[in-house]
Order: C-alpha cells, then structure tokens, then sequence
C-alpha cells in the first residue's frame, strides 16, 4: 500500500481515537504510536528515496522535537485557542511519550529494512 494512504488511514484511526474513545492510558499510548507512524509516513512521502534509518532518524528526531517543545507550554496555549494545533503539537510534556515514540520509530524503520532488502533479492 502506498505510503500515501497509509499515513491517510493512520490519520483517520488517530482521529476516532481521539474523538470517540475515552481518555485513558491505552488511547493515550494508541495516540502516541499513531502520531509516530504519522511522523515516519510523512517523511517517507516527503522524501521518498531517503534510506529506512534516514526515515526514521528525521521521524524520531520530529517526535522527540514536538514532545520537548511542550515544555514551553505554548502547544498548551495554542491549543487552547485553535484545537487543531493540539493534534499537531500536543499539550502537556511527558516523558512516556518519547519512549512510545522511539520504540514506535524503531520497529517501523526494522519494517522498512526488510521490506527494502527483500525488494532488492
């Protein structure tokens, strides 16, 4: 399937996760890995020949970027002006996010690899 609807059907599982089920630890995290593959499918559309551990590299670091930014609380204060930028930015730091994310990253970009190597056997 091509990275394009993939990162479509990503987001549309990552909006009824958030719209119509309850905000609990396991939504939490199920956002959290949405969010990173979004991330690893958006760079992969962006720039489509770069390597699997590029991909992932640029994705991580996106994610971790983002995560870390809400320590300024200004996702937070956006956020509260315009809701959108909260599916984009989030809200509040936490640190379990990074971890979800990083491991999220890590077993796509493995995914990646094989698929690559097994395109050129």
């Amino acid at each position: 399937m091509p990275a394009a609807a993939l990162l479509a059907a990503v987001v549309v599982v990552g909006l009824v996760v958030h719209a119509a089920l309850p905000d609990t630890a396991v939504t939490d995290i199920t956002g959290d890995v949405l969010y990173a593959a979004a991330a690893y499918l958006a760079v992969v559309l962006i720039a489509p020949g770069l390597p699997p551990l590029a991909v992932g590299g640029i994705a991580a670091a996106w994610c971790v970027a983002v995560e870390l930014f809400q320590l300024t609380s200004l996702p937070l204060a956006w956020g509260a002006r315009f809701a959108p930028v909260m599916l984009l930015l989030g809200t509040v730091f936490d640190p379990r996010d990074i971890v979800v994310y990083v491991v999220t990253i890590v077993v796509l970009t493995g995914v990646h690899l094989v698929r690559a190597r097994s395109r050129r056997a």
